[in-house]
């Protein structure tokens, strides 16, 4: 069984929750400038047709009282990081899409939990109760299910399809609703008078394959319910990490950094849940350029000494963005920590001058104290949330 959860208008909604003088009026995430473009819509907003990646100046002809907020990443990184320490409450096995959404694979924690419905209440209650946000949830056999649940749930709504009721769901719906099927795919199977995925599951194999290529047998595969893709969690827990994919192009370092910091948080609050410690700090990004938008760039650093402290991982996979010559505009940026020693004591200096990251200072009297910060604000986000307290920028 897998989850599909979803938050609802994700950046507009933090945006309403905020400042309740927007909530129940239209409202757009971007820059409302000439050239400006919509990255998140409310509901209220999609009324008038207003959608993200739709030009400001589009939106604001299409509804003439919409009200633009400019993004405010670092906050929605923190808030994401709250959601994903939920949704680990009830399984490992998480796979984020973005900021605002993921896959679970809940299988292994139905029994202890009764249902899948009930890990889903569960999920959309404690957001909305920690976060006073909404979030749709759909589940079914596959991801492909889960995914069109969700969307069939929305807005903050709850919709499971049992695996026997797998192919009766989906067969009245538009080939449009597969994932991977696009305007081109979908004119090519509209032009073979398919219209619905049932037609497609039911047309000749041999057929969509010569149509459509070596994509067509995995397309109508999906089709009948056949999808075989896992949720990629670390089962092996050989690595921690956090990831997210922008709306737009970004290059402001400003804005990378407090996304690696929200991440370097995230990570390092669950190493020390887990009573574990990393050694190597790896920094992940995607690149916006053309040429290489599908390529992932990774750069890591081995520490002297393993760590669980935010502050040592952030500057770590700081200073290796600030290594890299003329970087380009990025998509996803991440933070990973690997080289884990779980349940080993931290290996200590011989003469005591060097903190976790290797650097010069007071030693074990520093290391204490920011054990001892580390503990306390740990105890601030278990009782309050992870947006009751951040790190800040280093200057």
């Amino acid at each position: 069984m897998i989850l599909h959860a979803d938050m609802d208008a994700f950046y507009a909604s933090v945006e309403q929750r905020d400042d309740p003088s927007l909530r129940g009026r239209p409202v757009a995430v971007g820059f409302g400038g000439k050239r400006g473009v919509v990255a998140a819509a409310s509901y209220e907003a999609r009324k008038f047709g207003v959608r993200s990646a739709m030009p400001s100046s589009t939106a604001k002809r299409l509804c003439s009282e919409i009200v633009f907020k400019r993004c405010r990443m670092p906050v929605y990184a923190e808030i994401s990081a709250h959601v994903r320490e939920i949704f680990y409450r009830y399984t490992p096995l998480i796979e984020p899409l973005s900021l605002d959404e993921a896959y679970l694979d809940v299988t292994g924690s139905l029994r202890l939990f009764g249902s899948a419905a009930a890990i889903a209440e569960r999920i959309r209650r404690e957001i909305y109760d920690e976060l006073n946000l909404p979030c749709s949830v759909g589940g079914g056999a596959g991801k492909l299910v889960a995914k069109i649940a969700s969307k069939k749930a929305k807005p903050d709504g709850l919709l499971i399809v049992q695996s026997e009721g797998t192919l009766a769901f989906l067969r009245p719906l538009r080939v449009s609703e597969i994932w991977g099927v696009g305007r081109v795919t979908e004119e090519k199977l509209l032009s073979m008078g398919i219209v619905t995925i049932g037609a497609l599951a039911d047309r000749r194999s041999d057929e969509i394959e010569r149509e459509l290529g070596s994509w067509g047998p995995l397309l109508q595969g999906l089709a009948r319910g056949e999808d075989l893709r896992r949720v990629e969690g670390d089962r092996s827990r050989k690595s921690y990490g956090e990831e997210n994919t922008f709306n737009d192009d970004v290059s402001e370092r400003e804005v990378i950094e407090g996304m690696v910091i929200a991440h370097a948080e995230t990570v390092a609050r669950r190493l020390r849940a887990n009573a574990t410690c990393g050694r190597t700090v790896t920094l992940k990004y995607r690149p916006s350029t053309r040429n290489d938008s599908f390529r992932l760039v990774t750069r890591s650093r081995t520490l002297p000494v393993p760590t669980d402290d935010g502050p040592t991982v952030s500057k770590t996979a700081m200073a290796l963005w600030d290594a890299e010559v003329d970087p380009p505009p990025i998509r996803l940026v991440g933070v990973q920590i690997s080289g884990l020693d779980r349940d080993k004591p931290l290996q200590l200096s011989l003469f005591g001058e060097s903190d976790d990251s290797g650097e010069s200072g007071r030693g074990g009297e520093d290391r204490d104290r920011r054990r001892a910060l580390n503990a306390a604000l740990d105890d601030i986000v278990e009782r309050f949330g992870s947006s009751a307290i951040k790190r800040g920028r280093s200057e």
